[in-house]
């Protein structure tokens, strides 16, 4: 099936054309349909699949096929709610690419940067709306914002919504919407409090679901290297260098140990940026640039960015230090191998995380295999049978990163230290 197949106007066709995108994903191919048919929807999408267009697209649509106020007396016809700022930055610019050839107005407002230019635009009328919640209460709140218009709410990452405590904020905004509306709701897996929000803001929904819950893409190659903890620094360091890595995004618990683990990279010689709640809206927009196009090669991030970032053909995903939570696994891994593009997800993992581990896998329902970095043999084994017996993963507070230990003399043709040299005979590690 082609997008022209789907009902979408030229204008949208040729936006779509221009992004060298021929054939819809399956959630494209479900959801659209049932959006320009005024339906309200119930997606299940794992993340990655082009959900965002799934909604933008007929969004557009069903808004230009009505005429339009003035500009400056536009007021909102469609709301869209997402869960961060960058999510909400990324599912504007989409808005933004796809409607180049309408006459539609948008915007985007969230937290963390000025409100005095948002309110400016939302003054000058807009029709498409992508806010974060808690600065769209803020906006409201300060009368510069009516609600009373909206046509069709889109909740983009719900369930990362409800896991982020926003869900009495967005009971609130729904009580400032017209009760009649179109209501689109996205959400990478259908927990039994997504059923329950769905129930109160749906009405009699088409549900689409193109993957079974919280499974992740089959285009990502998914490894686990045993290391003690303390060489987890080391080992990341030689991955990187001796794979000659060029984009790698890398997990970590938290906004500390992100700091402390780019200071770390940056000394044996790889450029970093890091990304997390602490870091200002300026710093998070010129870490996440720097690293799109290629000046910074390893991105550190907390789980703020496990959700909403959109980089094409991202080749590397690192687990430095495994989740609390199994299903963030699945978050933080769709990262790369999105939009047909195949990718590579690596989890580090010591002893103290083999409980975390088997939970992961408990989620996936297998085995990821496990590989070894030759010189950083750990004395232990990844056997998650006995995971019960093992000790516990430590707390959050003690789940700290070593120092790097003594540097090698090891230096490789580019004078950067890889934090340990392969056998000989072996030019990385084993695949």
């Amino acid at each position: 099936m082609s997008f022209s197949q789907l009902g979408l106007s030229a204008e949208l066709l040729r936006a779509v054309s221009e992004q060298g995108y021929e054939r819809p994903t399956p959630v494209q191919k479900q959801a659209i349909p049932v959006v320009l048919n005024g339906k309200d929807l119930l997606a299940g999408a794992q993340t990655g699949t082009g959900k965002t267009a799934g909604f933008t697209l007929p969004l557009l649509q069903l808004l230009n096929e009505t005429p339009n106020a003035p500009a400056s007396k536009r007021m909102v016809r469609a709301l869209v709610l997402t869960p961060t700022r960058e999510l909400a930055a990324q599912v504007h610019e989409s808005v933004v690419t796809y409607g180049k050839y309408l006459p539609l107005r948008s915007t985007v407002v969230f937290g963390g940067v000025g409100i005095t230019p948002q309110i400016d635009r939302l003054r000058k009328g807009v029709d498409i709306l992508v806010a974060t919640p808690g600065r769209l209460l803020d906006l409201v709140g300060q009368r510069v914002l009516d609600l009373s218009r909206v046509e069709i709410l889109v909740l983009d990452e719900a369930d990362r919504m409800l896991d982020m405590g926003f869900i009495h904020d967005v009971r609130r905004i729904i009580h400032l919407l017209p009760r009649k509306r179109q209501n689109l709701l996205f959400s990478a897996t259908f927990s039994d409090e997504i059923r329950t929000l769905s129930s109160q803001i749906l009405h009699a929904p088409v549900e689409v679901e193109v993957a079974r819950r919280n499974a992740p893409t089959e285009l990502v190659t998914q490894m686990v290297y045993a290391v003690d903890r303390d060489k987890k620094r080391e080992l990341l360091s030689y991955l990187v260098g001796s794979g000659q890595w060029k984009q790698v995004l890398v997990f970590v618990r938290t906004k500390h140990g992100a700091d402390r683990l780019a200071r770390q990279l940056e000394r044996d010689g790889i450029n970093c940026a890091v990304l997390h709640g602490n870091k200002s809206q300026g710093a998070r927009t010129l870490a996440l640039a720097g690293f799109k196009n290629g000046k910074v090669e390893v991105l550190v991030a907390t789980d703020i960015a496990a959700r909403g970032l959109d980089i094409d053909q991202l080749p590397h995903v690192v687990n430095y230090e495994l989740p609390n939570v199994p299903e963030d696994y699945v978050h933080r891994i769709g990262r790369t191998g999105r939009a047909g593009s195949t990718g590579e997800a690596l989890s580090l993992v010591c002893q103290e995380e083999i409980k975390l581990l088997a939970a992961i896998e408990k989620v996936l329902k297998r085995e990821i295999p496990r590989m070894v970095a030759p010189g950083f043999e750990p004395p232990f084994s990844l056997d998650t049978r006995n995971a019960n017996q093992t000790r516990s993963a430590p707390s959050r507070n003690s789940q700290r990163t070593n120092e790097p230990s003594s540097r090698r003399n090891s230096q490789t043709p580019q004078g950067r230290w890889y934090g340990g040299p392969p056998k000989a005979g072996n030019a990385g590690p084993k695949r």
